[in-house]
């Protein structure tokens, strides 16, 4: 019997309002996360030192991308959950697809959109495309943290039902204490997933050798999000690839692991760039 619950901090999800226009938290979150993100992959693109020589783009080049991966974050995270969670809703209500304040973004979708993104302005501006890879993937911890920090806000995919001491009831949800997923996802995508790729490049050189940073995001997304889903987080309603132990969150993300093995592989098997 659950005797005690962690009281759930209930946020307006309107940060600031300035007559009809709103700021939502959720929107908030994106900015910082992508502005912080652009901000560490121009000090890592600014440390020759960590590529063993000069490295393979330029700031400048790093500050024109921040637009790029903007579009591909968002179009591809929006896209990615309208074609991978939501599909009949959004058939039937197609204009509701833009209205992204109200939540719903897709990670898996916004990866594909990142990669798209660093594929093009790579072929564009003549750069190896796994450095560039390389950047965009050590940077990427600062959105996850503050998405899943914008995601317990708005108090959407919650956790599963629980009688953990930390439990919360989760308003417009029901009456159920549940798992606080949503910061479990934060503290390992977010915090612990920059720690081990911050070790990689500055430790271990990671970005002497293209792929590897990318391929450790991967593996270690992949791993961290496939724990909380088999154990903490709410799977999706309905959804087909919920069967058995199986969760969508997972499906997307054995993939993902199993790249990310590979692209470490294959960068073991080149010389170094200091070399």
């Amino acid at each position: 019997m659950q005797l005690f619950v962690l009281p759930y901090p209930v946020i307006d999800p309107v940060a600031i309002e300035f007559g009809p226009v709103s700021v939502r938290w959720y929107g908030l979150a994106y900015m910082a996360g992508i502005l912080l993100g652009w901000l560490y992959g121009r000090y890592l693109v600014s440390r020759p030192a960590l590529w063993g020589g000069k490295p393979p783009m330029t700031v400048g080049q790093a500050d024109d991308f921040l637009l790029w991966i903007t579009l591909g974050i968002v179009v591809g995270g929006r896209l990615g959950f309208v074609l991978f969670y939501e599909p009949s809703f959004f058939w039937q209500n197609p204009a509701e697809i833009p209205a992204v304040w109200n939540g719903g973004m897709a990670f898996h979708g916004g990866l594909l959109g990142v990669v798209i993104a660093v594929a093009v302005f790579s072929w564009v501006k003549k750069i190896n495309p796994l450095s560039l890879g390389d950047v965009a993937s050590a940077a990427t911890p600062f959105g996850l943290f503050f998405g899943r920090v914008a995601n317990f806000i708005n108090s959407e995919v919650v956790g599963r039902p629980t009688d953990v001491p930390w439990a919360m009831v989760f308003p417009g949800v029901d009456s159920l204490p549940r798992h606080p997923s949503q910061l479990y996802e934060a503290a390992l995508e977010g915090i612990v997933l920059f720690i081990i790729l911050r070790i990689a490049t500055h430790y271990f050189k990671a970005l002497t050798r293209p792929g590897t940073v990318f391929g450790l995001f991967l593996i270690f997304y992949g791993i961290f999000r496939s724990v909380v889903e088999e154990f903490a987080r709410e799977p999706h309603p309905g959804h087909p690839l919920d069967v058995g132990i199986l969760t969508p969150g997972m499906a997307y993300s054995i993939p993902m692991v199993l790249i990310g093995a590979w692209l470490i592989w294959r960068a073991r098997r080149k010389p170094a760039l200091a070399a």
